[in-house]
């Protein structure tokens, strides 16, 4: 079983890239946790309400929800899908919290749908890079192949079309 670390901003496009790592990775249980992290704030009262904190929850898109259980249900492979917020930024920090979740590699960025979901989101990108884990790149042949069979499923076929 492989636990994947999955930057993100929680928008249905967060799941365009699952087919071809669960195509590359074929014979591997996976589990799959979208992160999105927060700067630490400053202030003392939000530091204390940061454990009864469920704002950031209302970040996640509808679509996102629905993607992921369309994505279960099609892919046996798939055993969990996680969500996360980490607020903080220092590498010892993100290292703890890689070790307690156990992941063991971390999606390469330009397979990620990531944009700032709240003024304090930050980038985890320096933090991945440090963090000394394995990236796992796409093969490029595969995705381009999953984008032509989604391009191929929006065209109205010719028997949709004249029934």
């Amino acid at each position: 079983m492989k636990t994947i670390l999955i930057p993100t901003d929680y928008q249905p496009e967060a799941f365009d890239s699952i087919p071809v790592l669960i195509n590359q990775l074929q014979f591997e249980e996976l589990n799959l946790v979208f992160l999105h992290m927060f700067k630490l704030s400053d202030s003392a009262t939000e530091l204390m309400m940061l454990s009864r904190r469920s704002r950031e929850f209302e970040k996640v898109s509808e679509g996102f929800y629905r993607r992921g259980n369309e994505l279960r249900e099609q892919y046996s492979q798939v055993n969990s899908i996680k969500i996360e917020f980490l607020y903080g930024s220092t590498l010892s920090m993100f290292r703890n919290f890689l070790e307690e979740q156990q992941i063991d590699m971390i999606l390469e960025r330009e397979a990620c749908s990531f944009s700032q979901i709240h003024k304090s989101s930050i980038d985890p990108m320096v933090l991945l890079q440090k963090s000394g884990l394995p990236v796992l790149k796409l093969n490029k042949n595969q995705r381009r192949s999953v984008n032509a069979i989604a391009e191929d499923e929006q065209e109205p076929h010719l028997s949709e079309i004249e029934g």
